[in-house]
């Protein structure tokens, strides 16, 4: 019974939060209306049909999926590593991503390339997204042959990081010999948004993002298995670097999509597993994938909402939001950590 109204609460929650996106915002347009306009129904005014379909609705969708895929991944990631403070951005993906915008943006576009990007078409926000997909592909490259090649867990992790602090250096020695208008554009990048996906782009972005999770789902057991460590997961029957492989390609593949569409997104993936374990009192990844999801997906929303502050024309920066959202809960987790230990003790 009570597992029934987690789930209710959880599917409530995020269809409270899915008309909320639909209906508030700069124009306000009545939940009646938006009803209507979702199933087809005749005489709703143009301009509100318009604002629902080719722009917050969309916006919406990205939200939901981008929030969920950042939930599992960060939910693998703190499943393999052990570390609860493990987050999608780990291994340098978003730092990887961030590297191939910022050469677009800060070195491609003062050595005359903007013309010949502009010819072959990928100009705008969909070089963006090009750069940005070829930059987690290159930082993924790496960290998955090391992982071939590594057996300590630690290892894997502090060589993703070493590649994350060069990327970002890389990317600061860029900054200091561009233009303003160069800056500001990759500043507005590192924001983060959900409203840079259109209807165009949502079906590439939707199944990279679907495989991504169906992959997850196919190895919540070898997961389960990871919990009590690489010792227990071989005594199970887990080839250990096989399954690190595919749980990093797959975590992989959910962060860098995320990154390269929307911009890195800041502490979902590192609250959604956390506050998924706290309702459900599980570890057990067969529950916590889906209640990740749907925890994720509420929460994308929510703060895409906070962040178009309703009846201005206000737009906060979504980190900031997420960060307001995620950062008690890291919090949070520190605390209690050091609690069960101290206890422990």
């Amino acid at each position: 019974m009570i597992r029934s109204l987690r789930w209710s609460a959880l599917l409530l929650a995020l269809a409270a939060v899915f008309f909320l996106e639909l209906s508030l915002g700069s124009v306000t347009v009545p939940l009646r209306s938006v009803f209507a306009i979702l199933s087809g129904g005749p005489g709703e005014s143009e301009p509100y049909r318009q604002i629902i379909l080719l722009f917050r609705l969309p916006r919406a969708v990205t939200a939901m999926i981008a929030g969920a895929a950042l939930g599992v991944s960060g939910l693998e990631m703190q499943t393999l590593f052990r570390n609860p403070l493990a987050d999608p951005y780990i291994l340098g993906v978003s730092s990887g991503a961030s590297l191939g915008v910022a050469l677009v943006v800060m070195v491609t576009q003062g050595f005359g390339w903007s013309l010949i990007m502009a010819q072959v078409g990928i100009m705008g926000s969909t070089a963006l997204v090009v750069a940005a997909i070829a930059g987690s592909l290159l930082v993924l490259g790496v960290v998955l042959s090391f992982a071939q090649k590594v057996e300590s867990n630690v290892t894997l992790l502090l060589i993703g990081l070493m590649f994350g602090y060069i990327a970002s250096s890389l990317v600061s020695i860029m900054m200091q010999f561009s233009l303003e208008h160069q800056m500001q554009r990759y500043v507005s990048w590192t924001f983060g948004s959900f409203g840079s996906v259109t209807w165009r782009q949502m079906g590439t972005f939707a199944s990279a993002l679907a495989v991504g999770m169906l992959l997850a789902w196919l190895l919540a057991k070898p997961l389960n298995a990871f919990l009590l460590g690489d010792g227990y997961a071989r005594s199970m029957g887990v080839n250990v670097r096989r399954m690190r492989f595919w749980i990093i390609a797959g975590s992989a593949v959910l962060a860098g999509t995320v990154t390269a569409y929307c911009g890195p997104i800041a502490f979902l993936g590192i609250a959604v597993p956390h506050l998924c374990r706290l309702l459900h009192k599980t570890s057990d990844h067969r529950t916590l994938l889906p209640a990740v999801m749907l925890m994720g997906a509420t929460l994308g929303l929510l703060s895409d909402r906070i962040a178009q502050v309703p009846g201005s024309q206000i737009a906060l920066p979504l980190n900031a939001v997420t960060s307001l959202v995620g950062a008690p809960v890291v919090v949070a987790v520190i605390l209690r950590r050091r609690h069960v230990m101290e206890a422990a003790a």
